[in-house]
């Protein structure tokens, strides 16, 4: 694994498939969990910049502590309140408020660290340009090491690492006759949010491919089918709810008319009476949340939400990605 940036910077192992490399991963993330502190020479003398472009709490707080657990010193910059504006076009005349051109920049990165971890986020302006992950493919070009996603314009895919080493945790806690089924619910919210770790996690439940993956949400919420392919889709929440063992709840705006919300119907939040649909079902959420708008109160405190250990998980996905990066970019 050269980058992290997507399902697709995995590695499968020799004669083995995508989902093979992402249960190793996990593994590996799970025994780190059990021994925090087995690997810790393997970061020695390694320094990780943490560049951030938005702000972030968990995904800065964890990626901070897996790197430490490692060995390496980690570094945090915040570009926009710290430092000169950055431009990304190729060819820009910058006459304008870009100090410095990311051709400039990330090869001064890539002179002070040995991994690179960048969290950007959309404008929800323009959707060509948020989807051609300009961002992040510039700092890959010119920075000359690997590459960790903290969360792009489009993916996020730590986030979503995460996750699948939560459901994998949780299964192991429980006895299923069949495939679990795992559902990712559209919810209600006050504005629009990135369509980022939705995308995500379809793109990561897909090529994991151990369970049966339904997406509900209001019409013209549509994903991009390039994550969703392989998924069931419909509108009908109760339907989509209907025997499942796991809930992953998240609000995204509009995907085709870019960045808008049409709607925010208080009657997609989910409920302890939804749930009575499920099969027990666990429920998840990347947090932050929204109290009694994307998630009620009963939920979040009761005994089906796994949203804090979820959380929690943030330090094994980064740790695992991190000691891979360090093994295969020597």
């Amino acid at each position: 694994m050269k980058n992290f940036t997507s399902v697709h910077d995995l590695v499968p192992p020799p004669g083995g498939t995508l989902s093979d490399a992402i249960d190793r991963l996990v593994q590996q993330a799970l025994a780190h969990k059990a021994n925090p502190l087995s690997s810790r020479t393997t970061g020695s003398n390694k320094r990780i910049g943490c560049l951030f472009l938005n702000p972030s709490m968990r995904t800065r707080l964890s990626t901070q502590i897996a790197a430490q657990n490692l060995g390496m010193e980690a570094i945090v910059f915040n570009v926009g309140s710290e430092g000169w504006a950055l431009e990304f076009e190729e060819e820009a005349i910058m006459s304008g408020t870009s100090v410095e051109h990311v051709k400039d920049a990330a090869p001064v990165f890539g002179k002070y660290f040995d991994i690179l971890a960048i969290r950007t986020f959309p404008s929800l302006k323009n959707r060509e340009d948020d989807y051609s992950e300009l961002y992040i493919k510039q700092f890959i070009k010119y920075a000359g090491i690997p590459v960790l996603s903290l969360e792009s314009a489009t993916l996020h895919p730590l986030q979503s690492l995460t996750d699948i080493i939560t459901i994998t945790e949780s299964l192991q806690q429980q006895t299923l006759t069949k495939r679990p089924k795992i559902v990712l619910s559209w919810a209600p919210h006050v504005k629009p949010l990135p369509q980022c770790v939705a995308n995500s996690f379809a793109q990561w439940v897909t090529a994991w491919g151990k369970a049966d993956f339904v997406i509900t949400h209001p019409e013209d919420y549509e994903l991009s089918e390039a994550f969703t392919k392989g998924a069931t889709i419909t509108h009908n929440q109760e339907e989509a709810l209907k025997d499942a063992d796991f809930v992953y709840v998240k609000n995204w705006s509009t995907y085709t008319d870019y960045g808008k919300i049409y709607e925010s119907d208080p009657k997609w939040m989910l409920t302890n009476k939804k749930l009575e649909l499920t099969k027990n079902a666990k429920v998840m959420h990347c947090l932050p949340v929204r109290r009694n708008v994307e998630l009620s109160d009963e939920i979040l405190d009761g005994p089906n939400s796994i949203v804090t250990r979820e959380a929690g998980n943030r330090v094994w996905a980064a740790q695992a990605v991190l000691e891979e990066l360090l093994k295969n970019n020597g």
